[in-house]
């Protein structure tokens, strides 16, 4: 079987800096291809040269064995080829339909109008196709992340595409989701669309993937058929090394109490919430989405008020109106949504990692930029941050390098408890070994760590205590020692204890 879509010593560079060289990718049709690569392996420069964002230095792209260029997004979606991203961008305002149609509006016969009792029939029939029950009407800024990829897919459909690039489709889906998401997959593949997977997540690949692509600073590693390998060698051909500690445990002292919360309500969102956190120790909290974790985090740091509730630190009781208080108590939150929350992406690293406290580096420049390099130096490496400089913007990383300039914003405010929400959410697995050690590490320093993970392997390989919600409560706290699997999972979904 020949390929639909194949690229041939594709490269790219960005100045002085080397994104792609001679790369490959073949994709077939009705199969998965899984690309795989760590971040800041190429992936999304590959994704953009082949939607025509970017232009390849060099290299050849093929659709069905004949050389084509890209020049624009347009000339990519009209040769049958189209992304859904994990941040789906839409017209928030607009109807399901429209945002589907939006560029290519079926008109009305004879007259340069759009036909839009056929444009909304016709969305219909693609979700009824999907097998996904979406109202054409519905307007898209009601709508949740699951069903804006499912927009995205079926724009992709309204196209004829002939490959779809599904880019971390499921980082903020819930398990349900991710089984409908499969199912989707399942379908294009059945039409013969050619899809290539972009995922971190390596129950994922062998879910749904039949080959794969592996990639690492830039470069073609190797590819192969999906049920001829194992999660080991994959790991090892990413990232040129055997990681065999994905969650390292390290021995921390765990003193006295530094934060307690007592009876914190909202009037909608969670009620009741008590629990305390010591120094040194890792206090991770699960739950299904929609629990209510991530609402708690951000009352605590001030981002939404209470209805009632208790917070000391230190024993002292505090009074966190604004972030701002939050963070003068010593309270620091690395937010799930680092795109909007997390980081300021026009800005340079450097610059967003000394924003929380900009009055301690001085007004004199170049004092100033020497403090700020260095702060932003002994993170950032500590955190194996790619980049090209500290002075590149924010915006130009890869998404789990992003994370890493979040996490290292924070931690450089040297806080006596933070917050970390979805630590590891769109990290690679060699990445994610690095955010865990050094997890591990901020403990052993004396640290008070509160962990909100939808990774339940995660919850259980770093916390010392796991607390559970389910529909805004706690349902359940587990020691280290007795939480297994199956308990904390059945506590997630509310079952009796």
């Amino acid at each position: 079987m020949n390929p639909i879509l194949t690229l041939d010593n594709i490269s790219k560079r960005f100045g002085g800096v080397r994104a792609l060289t001679d790369m490959h990718l073949k994709a077939y049709a009705g199969e998965v291809v899984a690309l795989i690569g760590e971040n800041g392996a190429g992936k999304s420069t590959m994704v953009k040269i082949l939607t025509g964002i970017y232009q390849p230095d060099a290299g050849e792209i093929k659709l069905d064995g004949q050389a084509l260029g890209f020049n624009t997004p347009l000339t990519a979606m009209r040769a049958g080829i189209t992304a859904v991203h994990q941040e789906a961008v839409m017209f928030d305002e607009l109807t399901v339909a429209e945002n589907i149609y939006m560029g290519h509006h079926p008109k009305t016969a004879g007259l340069p109008r759009v036909d839009w009792a056929r444009m909304e029939r016709e969305a219909g029939k693609l979700f009824e196709r999907l097998e996904v029950k979406l109202s054409p009407h519905a307007r898209v800024k009601d709508l949740s992340i699951a069903q804006r990829h499912f927009i995205a897919i079926a724009r992709a459909l309204s196209q004829d595409a002939r490959v779809v690039i599904l880019d971390e489709p499921s980082a903020a889906l819930s398990q349900r989701e991710i089984q409908e998401l499969y199912r989707i997959i399942r379908q294009l593949k059945a039409h013969g669309t050619a899809v290539i997977f972009i995922t971190h997540k390596f129950d994922e690949i062998f879910a749904v993937a039949d080959r794969y692509t592996v990639m690492r600073d830039g470069e073609f590693v190797g590819e192969g058929r999906v049920s001829e390998t194992d999660e080991q060698q994959l790991i090892s051909m990413m990232v040129g090394r055997a990681v065999t500690q994905t969650y390292p445990k390290q021995a921390a002292v765990i003193a006295d109490t530094v934060l307690e919360v007592r009876d914190l309500s909202h009037p909608t969102e969670f009620d009741g919430i008590s629990f305390a956190v010591r120094r040194g120790e890792i206090l991770g909290f699960y739950g299904l989405i929609g629990a209510g974790r991530s609402e708690v985090m951000q009352a605590l740091f001030g981002l939404t008020a209470t209805s009632r509730g208790i917070v000391k630190l230190g024993g002292t009781t505090l009074a966190i109106h604004s972030p701002k208080d939050a963070i003068d108590s010593g309270i620091a939150y690395v937010p799930e949504d680092r795109q909007h929350q997390g980081a300021h992406l026009g800005m340079a690293i450097r610059d967003n990692v000394t924003l929380p406290q900009l009055s301690k580096f001085g007004v004199w420049l170049l004092g100033k930029r020497r403090r700020e390099l260095a702060l932003t130096r002994t993170y950032c490496e500590r955190l194996e941050l790619k980049a090209a400089n500290f002075g590149q913007s924010v915006a130009e990383l890869s998404g789990g390098n992003q994370q890493k300039v979040v996490l290292a914003k924070w931690l450089a405010t040297q806080p006596k408890v933070i917050i970390i929400d979805e630590p590891t959410k769109g990290i690679d697995i060699g990445s994610k070994a690095a955010v865990h050690q050094f997890i591990g590490e901020l403990v052993v320093q004396g640290l008070a760590v509160i962990m909100v993970s939808s990774e339940l392997p995660e919850v259980m390989g770093l916390s010392d205590r796991i607390i559970v919600m389910y529909q805004g409560r706690i349902r359940r706290e587990f020691s280290r020692a007795e939480a297994t699997t199956e308990s904390v999972a059945a506590a997630a979904m509310g079952a009796a204890a």
